[in-house]
């Protein structure tokens, strides 16, 4: 179900960016979110929020902002299907030449949200991950094992995928519309980041790009999701979509790659960005 109100001013740029962020059970900061993307982030089309059955007041809070900004989308899940299945259900509704995924618990600063797209917008890039491994603004120091996880997860991904990514599980991977769009996506809960990131490597051709970010990540006391488990189920996906998925089975219709690239306008790419 998505909802609409008066038209929001207009932005400094073209509006051709989606952003989708799925909600579970996020009321304490789920406005704050919102407010952040629709405040500071430029060029935005559209913020399309999937509340993935959320308990509490989640999706009325969601329903009220689209009703104060045209530019929210609201869709309602049925039940909580997980992350994986909220963003599969955002990514097929978002309209911009540019989809990526911003979090509702800010962990994440969408004010960084320009500095991940500025690859793909200047066409030096099809797909850009935020690094929180790279030299960054600021990090909140918190588990090791988690830190320790996410390194080994990344290593065996890039063991089969020959990218030299240093952060896989991040939250703010960008991509052009038709390659998320025509992605098929089939792993649950927390698989998404890694099935993704297999299907994009699956792709002749396509340029992947890291930029440096910050993260103020949250405790398991402040409402922090993932876990051990979701940690074992990533590194079957590993297995699953890098040695038994083949590149048609990825997409619906293969993105070519060759078509709608944009030549850089300027010599250089402005800022850190780092090629695969």
């Amino acid at each position: 179900m998505a909802h609409s109100a008066s038209p929001s001013p207009d932005t400094t740029q073209p509006a051709r960016l989606s952003v989708v962020m799925p909600a579970y059970n996020e009321e304490p900061t789920l406005r704050e979110s919102v407010q952040a993307v629709l405040e500071r982030v430029p060029g935005l089309l559209e913020l399309v929020l999937v509340n993935d059955g959320s308990r509490d007041r989640t999706g009325a809070i969601a329903d009220q902002l689209a009703l104060e900004d045209s530019r929210v989308r609201v869709i309602h899940q049925p039940r909580n299907m997980g992350k994986t299945a909220a963003l599969k259900t955002g990514f097929a509704a978002t309209r911009g030449d540019i989809v990526i995924v911003q979090d509702a618990d800010l962990e994440y600063d969408p004010a960084e949200i320009d500095a991940v797209v500025d690859p793909i917008r200047k066409g030096f890039a099809d797909v850009v991950y935020g690094s929180r491994f790279l030299v960054r603004k600021a990090a909140r120091i918190l588990y090791f094992y988690h830190y320790i996880a996410n390194k080994g997860l990344t290593f065996c991904s890039n063991l089969c995928t020959n990218l030299n990514m240093t952060d896989v599980e991040t939250c703010y991977k960008a991509f052009r519309g038709e390659i998320i769009r025509n992605m098929t996506i089939t792993s649950t809960g927390f698989g998404c980041e890694i099935e993704v990131t297999a299907k994009v490597a699956k792709l002749k051709g396509c340029r992947v790009y890291e930029v440096p970010i910050s993260y103020y990540g949250r405790t398991f006391e402040e409402g922090k999701k993932i876990g051990f488990k979701d940690g074992l189920a990533a590194g079957w996906y590993i297995l699953r979509y890098n040695l038994f998925c083949s590149l048609t089975a990825s997409y619906t219709t293969i993105p070519d790659l060759r078509h709608g690239r944009a030549q850089p306008s300027a010599p250089g790419l402005e800022g850190p960005a780092r090629i695969h």
